[in-house]
């Protein structure tokens, strides 16, 4: 079995109680291949999606086995609300966004992910969304670094995030 079709096999049941111990959280392997971890939320990491086209940031909740926002409990939806806000606001300051895409599909990765795409109307996407327009461009280093301390700055005073370590 393929690691994309193991991440497609998450097997979610409500009555469960998912003890973090038994069954701690981990990042799905496609997220983590594609991704550059930034910092973390109380609920949620943050990803820089590895795709110089676009700023694009994915926050995926801390949580085991759970692929829709309806399987987290309702103090965890509205802490992902919360946070996708914030972040949402942040990013448009940031990046000066014409507009802000936020998405949580999960067709090819099944754990919950939430996107947030920076858009502006000279994009090479515009107005179509960003998947699969154009081949991913990979950041360079000094552009990973400049974005983890725009973002990180930016989110400097949120008492809910802190940067994690490079690398």
């Amino acid at each position: 079995m393929t690691e994309l079709e193991a991440s497609a096999d998450i097997d979610y049941d409500p009555a469960r109680d998912l003890d973090p111990e038994l069954h701690p959280y981990s990042l799905d392997p496609q997220l983590a291949q594609d991704c550059i971890r930034l910092g973390r939320f109380s609920l949620c990491e943050l990803l820089l999606m590895n795709d110089a086209n676009y700023p694009w940031f994915i926050l995926v909740p801390q949580r085991s086995d759970v692929g829709e926002i309806y399987h987290l409990s309702v103090e965890d939806q509205q802490q992902l609300l919360a946070e996708s806000s914030r972040l949402s606001s942040n990013l448009a300051d940031i990046f000066n966004a014409h507009k802000m895409n936020v998405a949580a599909l999960g067709n090819v990765v099944r754990q919950l992910h939430v996107h947030h795409v920076v858009r502006q109307p000279d994009d090479p996407a515009w107005p179509a969304p960003v998947w699969g327009k154009l081949p991913s461009q990979p950041y360079s280093d000094e552009q990973i670094a400049d974005i983890r301390e725009r973002v990180n700055s930016m989110l400097a005073d949120d008492s809910e995030y802190e940067t994690v370590a490079e690398g």
